[in-house]
């Protein structure tokens, strides 16, 4: 069934054509990837189907009742509610039932005759079988999936306006989750998300029940989720039936085709430009001139124009060209952290961490938001203080740091200017250089205020490349990159002479460049001789949930009987609580993992208990 159909939509933002002609179909229940460059109307295409945009040309069509949610990058919310309430948002119609069954009660319990009564109850009946219709008695456990889910637990209490723009794009993600849209529209979605949530995110739109369309620039995220690919570039719209992968091969076989028939047509062409010049002249050198060469010379210029042109297909497309500048070797100990401590408002970030980063190496670094990722990064880097432990940066190690949260010091100053604040560089070279970074022409005028996050990181990646370093340490270097320059950086850095250090949470990117891995979970530090796959496959068994058998339970209550008769109470006690502990981690790591609504139900009582059964032992021991 055809819920949305696009019929020769054209747009022109500012006198300029974003896309033309384009003609798309889109069925119930399919789950596309919107991809393209930055700025090829990706984001433009979204407003026109949300009716935030007209188009300028074309027609839209959306079947009738079909509910679309969109969720922009940056989402807003003006109120003064909690996160919590600003989630409750998505049930608002239950909310108002929900009002309406307790308005009920309070007038039942009054005294009226049995008649009133009556037709009180038929009422109140009917209003709470739409209450379980719209699942009023599952709206907590569906709130908490999504929180836990995405991360976002410890907010709910918060006032929304005071969140940061990351944790407000999360919590916009979670709200346009719980609404259920019939058309999910969601434009890049993972881009605050740790990867554990990016992990629980697709698993969640695998199994949505309604439509997804989804513009991201996460490789193995469009693998994971999308089966459709529709491909913006010049202002056109090609359709790839396929998940990412599948797509980039075939657009890959198809230009080569197209290539082909271009070429085929331009020998054609010229064939004809050349006979038509050639009967001209044949019939310009009679006496007198011979009109019956001119007329075949006519037809043929008449044939030429009425054949349809095709279009040069962009094989060999201008990337970013990433050169290292030529760099001294470093010595063997690059970096070393010596039992790290790191503590916030009491909180421990991680206790006695070590890390050892040696001449040549891909090192990455793995955790949730919130763990200490990038404090760790400025440990190394000696720009915040461990409250343990030493930090040793090695001989002739010369840093390189590309901070996810860099920002340019005069935001006045022209992109060429800034540039030349940190590379020393004739102007003309200058211009030559930021040519490989796709700032051509007068675009290098530009104030750096006014440059998109992904021209920032392009400029920052320029001065970068172009300054003495031999160790790379990166805080989230695809950010705000499309995927085209994401692949050039990832060449880039393949052929870099020298030892790298990085956090991203893009596993296309990590599995490709980095063959050993740090993780940070529950205040420690792991290690892993592999990269991010190897990694998280290891530390699923490490903190794997094992359903014990009824035999092991036995065996485990026998050898805490006999364990009994040796220790004291208090020991024993003690013990008690640990294991509590243990199992009440292992239950909440299910419970972040889990979507189905019946689990995460026994999970939550399961927690509830052991929390008791934990209290219980605390007051034994007081």
């Amino acid at each position: 069934m055809t819920i949305v159909s696009l019929n020769k939509v054209s747009k022109n933002i500012g006198g300029q054509s974003i896309f033309e002609n384009v003609n798309c179909e889109v069925q119930a229940n399919e789950k596309i990837g919107l991809v393209g460059r930055n700025g090829s109307g990706k984001t433009t295409l979204f407003k026109l189907l949300t009716g935030l945009e007209k188009p300028d040309n074309g027609e839209i069509s959306i079947k009738r009742g079909t509910n679309i949610g969109y969720l922009e990058q940056v989402p807003s919310y003006y109120n003064d509610e909690t996160v919590l309430q600003v989630l409750e948002g998505a049930f608002s119609e239950v909310k108002r039932i929900e009002d309406q069954l307790k308005e009920l009660e309070n007038i039942m319990q009054s005294s009226m005759n049995e008649r009133d009564m009556q037709k009180l109850l038929n009422q109140y009946g009917s209003l709470q079988d739409v209450f379980t219709h719209l699942g009023g008695y599952e709206v907590e456990s569906k709130i908490m999936s999504v929180a836990n889910g995405l991360n976002i637990t410890p907010l709910l209490q918060k006032k929304y306006v005071v969140l940061s723009g990351g944790e407000k794009t999360k919590v916009g993600l979670g709200l346009i989750l719980l609404q259920n849209p019939d058309l999910l529209l969601l434009d890049e979605p993972t881009n605050h998300l740790d990867l554990m949530a990016v992990e629980w995110l697709e698993k969640y739109l695998k199994e949505y029940s309604g439509t997804v369309i989804v513009i991201s620039h996460d490789r193995t995220f469009l693998d994971q989720v999308v089966t459709k690919i529709l491909d913006m570039e010049d202002g056109e719209l090609t359709i790839y039936h396929m998940n990412y992968s599948g797509f980039v091969k075939e657009k890959q076989e198809r230009l080569l085709l197209e290539f082909n028939s271009y070429q085929e047509q331009q020998k054609k062409i010229k064939k004809m430009k050349e006979a038509i010049k050639r009967l001209k002249e044949w019939a310009n050198s009679c006496t007198p001139p011979n009109e019956g060469l001119h007329r075949r010379a006519r037809n043929m210029e008449r044939a030429l124009e009425r054949m349809e042109k095709l279009k040069r297909p962009q094989i060999d497309r201008k990337k970013v060209e990433l050169q290292f500048s030529g760099n001294e070797r470093s010595g063997k100990d690059v970096l070393l952290l010596k039992g790290i401590t790191k503590r916030f408002d009491s909180r421990n970030l991680f206790v006695e961490a070590n890390l050892n980063v040696y001449y040549l190496n891909r090192v990455c670094l793995i955790g949730q938001n919130g763990t200490g990722k990038s404090t760790l990064i400025k440990i190394a880097l000696q720009q915040v203080n461990p409250d343990e432990g030493e930090v040793y940066v090695g001989s002739n190690v010369k840093i390189g740091y590309l901070s996810q949260t860099f920002s340019f010091p005069n935001q006045d100053q022209t992109l060429l200017d800034t540039f030349r604040d940190e590379v020393n560089v004739t102007e003309g070279d200058a211009r030559h250089i930021l040519a490989k970074f796709l700032f051509y022409g007068p675009s290098v005028f530009k104030k750096v205020k006014n440059l998109s996050g992904g021209e920032k990181m392009r400029l920052r990646l320029a001065q970068l490349v172009h300054q003495d370093i031999n160790l790379l340490i990166l805080d989230e270097p695809t950010n705000h990159l499309d995927i085209e320059s994401r692949e050039v950086l990832e060449d880039a850095i393949e052929q870099f002479n020298g030892t790298i250090f990085a956090v991203s949470h893009d596993r296309y990117f990590l599995n490709k460049l980095f063959d050993k891995t740090y993780w940070i979970e529950q205040e420690k530090l792991y290690f892993f001789e592999g990269n991010y796959e190897w990694a998280r496959e290891k530390m699923e068994d490490l903190f794997l949930v094992n359903q014990t058998s009824t035999k092991d339970d036995e065996q485990k209550e026998k050898k805490v009987k006999n364990d009994k008769k040796q220790k004291s109470e208090e020991e024993i006690i003690e013990e008690m609580i640990m294991e509590l502990e243990k199992e009440l981690f292992q239950y909440e790591q299910q419970l972040l993992a889990e979507s189905e609504l019946d689990v995460l139900q026994k999970l939550h009582k399961i927690i509830e208990e052991k929390q008791k059964e934990r209290e219980k032992l605390y007051l034994k021991l007081s």
